[in-house]
């Protein structure tokens, strides 16, 4: 039986990772401000829990991105699907990643959409062009390294 994940992310700022991390995978950023709202009415949490950003309410410590077509629980706003999680750590990244995402460009648009994420907050890192494949390296808004083939 397959089961369920989320990639969870360590971050310093997890709203701006998460807008980041839609952008540059089409993803949405998932709106739990209803059930923020409704748990504050209800004295359930406390504000100092919360964090306004963009409009809206989120969690001060935590933020998602989802992939638009999959299911979420219309309560709480959470996706059910892929989704990736960021949550605040106080630490700093220090040293390379041991997992990264790899962005699949179509064909030809690698180029164009490197520009588009170095616009968002990616860094070119290096182009890696190899026997078995090409692609480019980046790093997100808190250096973590992710490549685009």
């Amino acid at each position: 039986m397959a089961l369920g994940w989320k990639l969870v992310l360590d971050t310093g700022d997890p709203h701006r990772q998460a807008v980041f991390w839609a952008e540059a995978l089409g993803y949405q950023v998932e709106d739990n401000s209803d059930l923020i709202e409704r748990l504050l009415a209800a004295g359930t949490v406390d504000e100092s829990l919360c964090v306004e950003f963009q409009g809206r309410l989120f969690w001060r410590d935590a933020a998602a991105v989802r992939h638009p077509d999959d299911p979420f629980d219309p309560v709480s706003g959470t996706g059910l699907g892929r989704r990736l999680l960021f949550n605040r750590v106080p630490e700093p990244k220090t040293v390379k990643n041991r997992l990264h995402v790899d962005i699949h460009a179509d064909q030809g648009q690698r180029e164009a959409m490197v520009a588009r994420l170095r616009e968002h907050g990616a860094t070119l890192v290096r182009h890696v062009k190899e026997p078995g494949g090409e692609w480019t390296v980046l790093t997100d808004p808190e250096g973590n390294e992710f490549c685009v083939a």
